[in-house]
């Protein structure tokens, strides 16, 4: 009889736990924090060597694992375009004519992904003393060791002007590990 393998089987993590942070398979731990960031370029120079040395204490202060990950995902420009659309049913056929361009134009940019949003994430993983012996009080360590890197993260990342916000709940953590294994989401 063959074996039929789950998708479950090859996922790298066991369970999503109520405060957000999720137990691997090798039985270390995860928390995901999603990072607004600032838009360095349009900082003075004053501004931007503090945000540096900002970021050079954020690097010797958080000694421990974490993950940097960007993603990068195309427009969706549909609501957009339909607006346009709406708002010129009753007007000139020059501005018609202006709003398909402009229309045209934005879905050429979509297409050659000029035009793509970016959210930004630091995974923070933790990793138990026995791996081959996890217990509640251990697992309860683990999560309060992440809890705690977590506000040093934000504490750090405040100072350089970005906003941390952690992943709490299920439904979320759930949306943010979908969105990392489907990465190819097409737009019309």
């Amino acid at each position: 009889m063959k074996k039929i393998n789950s998708v479950q089987s090859w996922l790298p993590y066991e369970n999503i736990l109520e405060n957000g942070i999720i137990k691997l398979k090798d039985n270390s731990y995860v928390k995901i924090l999603k990072v607004k960031p600032i838009n360095y370029n349009l900082k003075s120079n004053l501004e931007k060597e503090a945000i540096l040395n900002s970021y050079k204490i954020f690097f010797k202060t958080c000694n421990f694992n974490i993950q940097i990950l960007i993603q990068s995902n195309k427009e969706d420009l549909s609501e957009h375009i339909s607006n346009i659309e709406k708002i010129n049913k009753n007007k000139k056929e020059n501005i018609i004519n202006l709003s398909k361009n402009y229309i045209n134009y934005i879905q050429n940019l979509n297409k050659e992904k000029k035009s793509s949003s970016k959210k930004f994430f630091l995974i923070l993983r933790e990793f138990p003393e026995n791996k081959k012996n996890i217990n509640e009080n251990n697992e309860t360590l683990l999560c309060e060791k992440l809890k705690d890197n977590y506000f040093k993260v934000k504490e750090c990342l405040y100072r350089c002007g970005n906003i941390v916000n952690e992943t709490e709940n299920f439904d979320e953590v759930k949306k943010i590990l979908n969105s990392f294994f489907n990465t190819k989401i097409i737009f019309n």
